[in-house]
């Protein structure tokens, strides 16, 4: 519990020292499928997903732009860095959730911004473009956004991103999701796989063996979690997967440290609490690493070495 709160103080903290040559990890979201705010879920928060990573360059990469991503544009002023080095915008695909928060960023609205925006798939819309930002279905027409946004053609090859490489896997979820592997320049790696049902009743983007192998050492392994077995079979075919196979899946992947993701809206904190306690007793029997629930806020030094709470 003194872990979880302590981690969650970090929500305020928007000058820190970065050390040199390592990955930072933030969580600006956590939340699924739709924002949950209210009293049962201020400490690991009701902002959907959205997790930024401070590259070893300098570079933003950010993952999904939940609700959660506004939190992130009011931390941006107080950074230290090169105004000019582009950040790099990694969408696992376009359900509201993880694009919703991109009208209420406030680097969009500063002329010195470069945003690249990397394509979710061949022959999908990267965000809706202008459509997105029609002033219809969003208030703001994209011809008086002053920020630099560059929409990055389709490929299958590896991503350059900042000094990391960018691979995909397409993973288990109505309408497609694809997972993410970041790997850094000096082999530090991230592996973000949310919206994802292991088990899917239809045909599989990927197994749970394809999965594991793709995660396979990462150093940290941020994985949907969303559900609890009790949810099933209600929810089979909704794309998302349970705790206990979460973490059958981080088994097998054999992570550094493992994040559980993506909550239930209608998850409280103190159900997260329960969550927690019995994922890391698991880790404590069956993983090499620690096995942690998101909190939003929360911010995280990844080296070789392990996952360190930025505090």
């Amino acid at each position: 519990m003194t872990t979880r709160r302590s981690m969650r103080s970090t929500a305020c903290a928007c000058r820190l020292r970065r050390p040199e040559n390592t990955v930072e990890v933030r969580i600006y979201g956590a939340r699924g499928s739709i924002p949950a705010p209210g009293p049962d879920t201020l400490r690991y928060g009701g902002n959907t997903v959205c997790v930024v990573l401070r590259l070893q360059d300098g570079t933003w990469c950010i993952l999904d732009a939940g609700t959660g991503l506004r939190a992130f544009g009011s931390d941006l002023p107080t950074e230290s860095g090169d105004p000019k080095r582009p950040m790099h915008l990694l969408l696992s695909h376009l359900h509201y959730d993880h694009v919703i928060g991109l009208p209420f960023f406030d680097a969009m609205f500063r002329p010195e911004t470069h945003l690249k925006i990397w394509p979710v798939r061949s022959g999908v819309p990267v965000a809706r473009g202008p459509t997105f930002f029609d002033g219809v279905n969003t208030p703001v027409h994209h011809s008086v956004l002053p920020a630099t946004m560059e929409y990055l053609p389709p490929s299958d090859e590896p991503w350059s991103v900042g000094s990391a490489t960018v691979t995909r896997l397409l993973l288990n979820h109505p309408g497609g999701c694809y997972g993410m592997r970041i790997e850094d320049s000096d082999g530090t790696s991230v592996t973000y796989m949310t919206d994802n049902e292991l088990r899917p009743p239809g045909r599989a983007g990927s197994t749970r063996e394809e999965q594991a192998a793709f995660a396979n050492q990462t150093d940290l392994l941020i994985v949907d979690a969303q559900y609890i077995p009790q949810d099933f079979p209600t929810k089979s075919g909704w794309g998302h997967s349970s705790v206990p196979e979460a973490l059958d899946l981080a088994r097998a992947a054999d992570p550094g440290a493992t994040l559980l993701f993506s909550h239930d809206p209608d998850r409280t904190d103190e159900e997260l609490d329960i969550i927690a306690g019995n994922a890391q007793s698991f880790a404590n029997e069956f993983l090499r690493g620690p096995a942690l629930v998101a909190v939003e806020g929360s911010r995280f030094q990844l080296s070789g070495s392990g996952l360190t709470p930025l505090v």
